[in-house]
């Protein structure tokens, strides 16, 4: 009996590295884009980066682009390190990738090598805005000058790389999306590539890329983050009047979003100050917010 259990725990493993293997090398980036260098695309590029990719990213104490311990992961899974995003050549991830390559990864998720990577998915962005996060990339801020530093290596556990290779799953390569035009669809394109329901839904292990209003408990709030040795829990930013943000004028979730202010409380880490979007921008999230169907869920913490 024990000579059957253990052939059968050793046929287990032996299958569960069959299928990481197997599911986690795919097809590199194809084409030859390059990215157009211009003041304006930059600026745009700067907005983003700072409203969607430091949170994870950008270390204040040095004021750069150099990663950070991701410390929402379970320790069982292993231990992950953002990459650093400067320029320096040593350290630095955007030197190692052809323009091509990085927009590849952001649409899809795979990596110059063909390793899948479930983080910093964006496979809805614009091609203009991709245009933009690349081209601040390669330019002369401060933020992204070279840092020959890590803050760590990213080591998945047996049981992390078990899961990352039956999880692993890219998205299509769609390029050629456009900007869009009207208030509300911007506003949810925002939503989407901002990475607001990344946080405010229910799970991100349900998160939906592809159709973000299909993301389970869509901006309804409950996900538990570490931030600076506290519990934070996401809120409910659907408008429900209950739970959520109801309550709102324009001018208060413009503050709270701007400034990290809202009604009778201060906003917390990993929730940043989204002071370099627009107001036209932040207008657009507000009217697209009120579209969705409203959501009682007391979330507490």
């Amino acid at each position: 009996m024990r000579k059957y259990k253990l052939t059968l725990t050793i046929c287990a493993i032996l299958t569960a590295i069959i299928i990481y293997s197997c599911k986690t090398q795919f097809s590199t980036a194809p084409g030859n884009f390059k990215a157009t260098y211009t003041r304006e695309a930059v600026e745009r590029g700067k907005v983003l980066m700072f409203s969607s990719c430091a949170g994870c990213h950008y270390d204040r104490s040095v004021k750069k682009l150099i990663g950070t311990p991701i410390h929402d992961v379970p320790a069982i899974a292993g231990k992950v390190y953002s990459a650093n995003l400067t320029q320096s050549r040593t350290n630095g991830s955007p030197p190692q990738y052809s323009d091509a390559q990085l927009k590849y990864l952001l649409k899809t998720g795979i990596n110059k090598d063909g390793h899948f990577i479930p983080y910093m998915l964006r496979p809805d962005m614009a091609d203009e805005d991709i245009n933009a996060i690349i081209a601040y990339l390669r330019s002369d801020d401060p933020a992204v000058a070279a840092a020959d530093t890590t803050v760590g290596l990213t080591h998945y556990s047996f049981i992390g790389k078990i899961y990352m290779g039956i999880n692993a799953a890219p998205l299509p390569y769609n390029p050629g999306i456009k900007m869009p035009a009207n208030n509300v669809a911007i506003g949810k394109y925002l939503v989407d590539n901002i990475g607001c329901f990344h946080c405010h839904s229910a799970s991100l292990q349900k998160l939906n890329y592809l159709d973000i209003e299909q993301s389970k408990g869509y901006l309804a709030g409950g996900i538990k983050f570490n931030a600076e040795g506290k519990t934070v829990i996401a809120s409910n930013i659907t408008f429900d009047k209950n739970s959520g943000i109801g309550n709102f004028t324009k001018q208060q979730f413009l503050k709270a979003v701007k400034d990290g202010e809202a009604p009778n409380r201060k906003l917390h880490p990993p929730m940043p100050k989204f002071d370099k979007l627009s107001d036209k921008e932040i207008d657009a999230i507000y009217s697209y917010l009120q579209t969705i169907p409203p959501v009682y869920h007391n979330v507490r913490g």
